[in-house]
């Protein structure tokens, strides 16, 4: 694949539906997400707001519900990559709700391929970019309005490897290590956090698989795609 055409727009921006979407939140709700489908997770509900995610979680008591920020009444989880690796969620589903990531995936949700993206995906989301051939994408860029470093980075790191196999992801990697996302990580400023979460957030290919959202009846589900998709 020599040629894609592709756009990098924020939420607030998108005024049309995309064919094919790539949703990148790096810091932290798709690296999270990838996590749970690496601790077991079967499938993550996208929730566009608490108040859905907890009416999810009531009528689904086995279901784990998970947030943005400090620990809530009601949520089993918060959004911290070191704080999800050491928990088993075998066959469990999982709601997400966060500030930014799953508010720009449900913004494309009648895309006709919408992908969720972090650096640990990286390679598994540019392969299934090549396989369907897709020649015009859209990566939504979702932290701080559309400007985050971190997850621009991410996007134009993906957009050049589905293109160029052998793309280097150091400076990409310099640009999301230098982002306002990791400095407030890192500083504490944001609430739920892991001293390993930024780390753990850089890390490419970390997972072999892309993640692959669709609506299921009156939800958006997110789900993990191995090679063979």
């Amino acid at each position: 694949m020599t040629r894609m055409d592709t756009r990098f727009l924020g939420t607030a921006d998108l005024l049309e539906v995309p064919s094919v979407a790539v949703v990148v939140d790096v810091m932290r709700a798709f690296t999270v997400a990838a996590w749970a489908f690496a601790q077991g997770a079967e499938k993550i509900v996208l929730a566009g707001s608490l108040e859905e995610a907890l009416a999810l979680k009531a009528r689904h008591p086995d279901w784990v519900a998970l947030k943005d920020g400090p620990p809530a009444p009601g949520f089993d989880l918060v959004n911290s990559p070191g704080l999800l690796r050491s928990v088993d969620l075998g066959g469990r589903t999982v709601v997400q709700k966060t500030t930014a990531g799953t508010v720009g995936a449900l913004a494309v949700k009648e895309a006709s391929l919408v992908l969720c993206a972090g650096f640990v995906v990286a390679e598994a989301t540019a392969r299934l970019l090549r396989t369907r051939g897709a020649d015009c994408v859209t990566f939504v860029v979702t932290g701080e309005a559309g400007r985050a470093e971190e997850d621009l980075a991410c996007a134009q790191y993906i957009a050049r490897r589905t293109t160029e196999a052998g793309t280097d992801a150091a400076e990409f990697l310099h640009r999301a290590a230098r982002s306002r996302a990791a400095a407030e990580l890192a500083e504490g400023v944001r609430q739920g956090v892991h001293p390993d979460d930024v780390a753990l957030c850089l890390e490419v290919d970390r997972f072999p698989f892309a993640m692959v959202a669709t609506s299921e009846g009156p939800l958006m589900v997110l789900r993990p795609l191995g090679e063979s998709g």
